[in-house]
Parts: C-alpha cells; structure tokens; sequence
C-alpha cells in the first residue's frame, strides 16, 4: 500500500501534466520515497478511492467546457482532497465542475507549476500548510528592499517576519525573534555589501544554519560572497535591479527572488525531514530500540527494550496544541510523542508545551537533543 497518492483528473496540457510529474519525481527522490511505491501519482484514473491509511489529493485542472463536466463517477470530494485548478478567477465558472466550485482554486494567472507542486505537497503532508519566511538583513543597508520583499511574498500567502513588523511591544524582543526564526521555513538573507559586518545579522545567519534552516541568498551587486554561503541556493541581483539612491529592488527583480524562494522551500524542507528523521531513527537504535514502520506525516512506529510501542511524529518548526492532537489522531490510540527541536523556542512555549503533556493522557513532548534519553526513560 503506497503512502501517499496524486491523481491528475481534468484537461491538463503537456507541459502542466509534465511539469507536475516531474516536480512530484523530484520531491519523491528529497524525501526519500520511492516514486511508484511509496508515493504513487495516477494520470485520470477512472476511480480514485485510495485506502483510508494512505494520504491522498486529486488534482482538477478545468479546461474550456470543464464546468460542465463532473467528478464524482471518479473520486467522492468529501472524502479525498481536491485542488481545483483553473486558469484565472473569471473562468471558474466555466472550467470546473459545480461539485468542487466551493473549495478555493488554484488560479494559472496568479501561480505557476511550483506554487502548484507546494499545494500538493501540502494537501500530502509533506510541507506544512503555514508558508513561513524570515527576512534576515542590515537596516542601513537594504530596508527599502526588505518591506518590498515582505509586500510580494505576503501577496503570495506567506507569513513574512520581519523585525520592525513583527514583534509586538513590551516582549523581549531578542527572545521573540529567535523563537520566530525557529518556526520558519527558509530565512532570506539579503547580502548586501557589508551584511557579515552586524553582529545581529551574523547571528541570525548561523543560528538559521544550526537549526538547519534553508538559506536563499539574494547577493547584491560587487559583494563578495562569503565562503560561509558556498553551499546556501542564490539569487544574483545585477546593477541595473538596483535603485542606487533607495535600496529598492525592481518588480523583476522581486519576482525572480519570490519564484526561487517557492522552488526552494521544498527542497529546504525535505532536508530538515530527513534530517530529523535520521536523528530519531539513531536515538532509538542507540537505546536498542526498533523501528516497525513509517507512515504518513514520517510518523514513525517504535518498539522500546521495554516492549512498549509508541509512535513518534517529528515536527519541524514550533510546535503547538494541534500538532498534538493531529500527532494523536495518526496514532490510532497509541501512546503518541511528538519529537521536536526545542532550541530558541520561548521558555514559556516550552513551559506550555509540558503543560499540555501533563494534562492529556498517552501525549508527549521529546526533544530532539535527548531523544534518547527520553524514549529510554518512557514510562506509558
């Protein structure tokens, strides 16, 4: 049985049904799953009812005479996600089908094949449906650019911090930022000549690199790259991108930077997967444990020396009262542990989260820099 399944219903062109393979390949190959078996995609299947256990979405793209058409001989949309995917706003009417008009399309005008694949992996579980960024530069370097870039990528459905937006009053504000960048997907850097120069942001850099956070670097005109970001994606801002007299960036600018980050939020997110994965799969053998089984969401089946069995769901990002309870519900009554990395999280997060664990019976917290020595202290 496959973990996870897509079905590509509708009229798609070449080039859609194409470029959707293709990003789904590739995502399949960053989180280790086997294209196929682990994660199998069906083109117009002639019915799409994948068992209860395995995690699935379909895919609608409308075409002309598509809202005529119906989907429920396929699939049943009360029961399996849909993206409706239609060419712009006016022609929803005309494109899809009156059963999946109520959910929120995907609009070809206003997103292209990788905001498409992020929805899908989305609806899979495989990235989180919070799109989160930190936008990490110098004040007096780049600020006109930084409030442009928090404008477009709002505009795109990100949650954007940034220091002068997203701090409230009154809270300690170096506290505050550190828990935020901890619950981001990717931070943005803007290099700007004299960026490594703050003490501030060399922090933000290489906190975000110890909490394996992606970096984009977007490098600005004669700045001579660090070998500290040798390895981090890049996107290069050439002279004429570049108000001289306000630090502002022009729109094609902005966009190159926006398409770039959405490519690279999966891939970012893959390896912080993968790693958190490794590091579970290492405590648990550490204690001689043994690991029964992955499913969806990496949920992750484990047998203790004790002979207990718990199931453990990595968590990448800040984790709140709904990861638990989603955590929970994958265990099927189960004793459940959600395994997450409490570094620069707020000390009253942390305290919350105890909390949480203490009044809900057969929950709890690990952190994943004691993984081990947790799950060898287990006591169900």
């Amino acid at each position: 049985m496959a973990l996870y399944e897509v079905a590509v219903l509708g009229k798609p062109t070449p080039e859609q049904a194409q470029q959707l393979e293709r990003g789904i390949r590739e995502a399949a190959e960053a989180y280790q799953l086997n294209f196929g078996v682990d994660l199998v995609l069906q083109a117009n299947p002639a019915r799409f009812a994948p068992p209860q256990r395995t995690t699935a979405v379909a895919v609608y793209f409308g075409g002309p005479g598509g809202g005529a058409g119906t989907v429920r001989d396929v699939l049943d949309p009360t029961t399996v996600t849909v993206i409706p995917v239609a060419s712009t706003e006016d022609n929803v009417a005309k494109e899809i089908p009156v059963e999946l008009r109520f959910l929120n399309c995907h609009l070809t005008d206003r997103g292209g094949a990788a905001r498409l694949l992020s929805t899908v992996l989305e609806c899979l579980g495989l990235l989180r449906r919070q799109r989160r960024v930190f936008l990490s530069y110098k004040r007096s370097e780049a600020r006109d650019a930084a409030l442009q870039l928090f404008d477009i990528l709002s505009a795109r459905g990100y949650e954007v911090f940034l220091d002068t937006h997203g701090v409230a009053r009154a809270v300690d504000f170096q506290e505050t930022l550190w828990h935020k960048l901890c619950d981001v997907d990717v931070m943005v850097m803007l290099e700007t000549p004299t960026y490594f120069a703050s003490r501030w942001t060399r922090e933000e850099f290489g906190r975000a690199l110890s909490k394996n956070i992606g970096v984009l670097r977007v490098q600005w005109p004669d700045t001579t790259p660090s070998k500290d970001t040798q390895t981090c994606s890049r996107v290069e801002i050439i002279p004429q991108e570049l108000d001289p007299h306000t630090g502002g960036l022009v729109v094609a600018a902005l966009e190159r930077i926006a398409d770039q980050l959405e490519r690279f939020r999966s891939l970012s997110f893959a390896v912080r997967r993968i790693s958190a994965m490794t590091q579970l799969t290492a405590a648990i053998e550490s204690i001689h444990g043994e690991v029964l089984g992955v499913g969806p969401h990496f949920t992750t089946h484990v047998r203790l020396p004790s002979g207990d069995d718990v199931s453990v769901s990595p968590v990448i990002g800040v984790p709140d009262s709904n990861t638990l309870h989603e955590a929970m519900m994958r265990a099927n009554g189960q004793p459940s542990a959600v395994l997450y990395d409490h570094v620069g999280v707020l000390p009253s997060w942390n305290d919350h989260l105890e909390w949480l664990a203490k009044n809900i019976p057969r929950a709890y917290w690990i952190r994943s820099s004691q993984a081990a020595w947790d799950l060898a202290g287990w006591t169900p």
